[in-house]
């Protein structure tokens, strides 16, 4: 896939000040400091598209752009981010959860994980909420210039073993560089399989409620299957 134009929408503080559901979305998400501004960027050739803070958490709303005008990339804010007021926080999580559960046409998130790190906590427990909520997605470990290709392949074995037992098949998982542009390609045909097995007239209409994050199980439990799931079907149905 080559990306001709990449146009901001706009920003949305919820769900419902996100624009129509016509196109098909990419959600991109992940700790503060994953590298995602940067990503978003190189995926996208443009320079500016999504702004590179030091401050962690510099994401607060669900920003919305409009790529070779057939399909959206969404940025959405970090989870875990220290530096905003914690009503703010609250808030910003919940038009997250919001949207993840409810936007009808998001296809995919992309979920993006630390290379440089062994699991953590915050990390697994997002991507078991996705999990339990039958929202598809794949892995994406950043960051990999920066550590030795060994320590990449362990960190990345090291989570995958902690969240083995949730799955019978495990969500497909990349890794990519900012810096080198590795995984950028393969980012983009994960985006571009998708639109491609996408079919008109196959949505359906938003999930239920979610289970209150008090009555989830452990985290090492196995997560319920997803047949059930009320999304688009996407070419990664997990």
């Amino acid at each position: 896939m080559n990306i001709s134009s990449a146009i901001f929408d706009r920003s949305a503080p919820d769900l419902d000040s996100c624009p129509d559901e016509s196109l098909l979305e990419f959600a991109f998400i992940g700790r503060s400091n994953v590298g995602k501004s940067s990503l978003l960027n190189m995926l996208s050739g443009e320079g500016n598209l999504a702004r590179v803070s030091k401050t962690p958490g510099f994401t607060k709303l669900i920003n919305i752009f409009t790529m070779n005008r057939t399909w959206r990339l969404v940025d959405l804010p970090g989870y875990g981010f220290a530096h905003v007021a914690r009503e703010n926080k609250a808030r910003f999580n919940n038009a997250v959860a919001d949207y993840l559960q409810n936007r009808v046409n998001l296809c995919c998130v992309f979920a993006l994980i630390d290379s440089g790190l062994p699991p953590q906590k915050i990390d697994l427990e997002f991507v078991e909420w996705l999990t339990r909520n039958s929202v598809p997605f794949v892995l994406v470990f950043t960051k990999t210039d920066k550590i030795k290709p060994a320590k990449v392949r362990t960190n990345i074995e090291a989570f995958t073993e902690r969240i083995s037992a949730w799955y019978e098949k495990l969500p497909e998982i990349f890794t990519c560089s900012a810096v080198t542009k590795q995984g950028r390609q393969e980012l983009l045909g994960v985006i571009e399989e998708a639109i491609a097995a996408e079919s008109p007239g196959s949505r359906n209409p938003p999930r239920e409620t979610v289970v209150p994050s008090e009555d989830l199980p452990a985290i090492s439990r196995k997560a319920s299957a997803r047949g059930a799931d009320k999304r688009p079907n996407p070419a990664r149905p997990w």
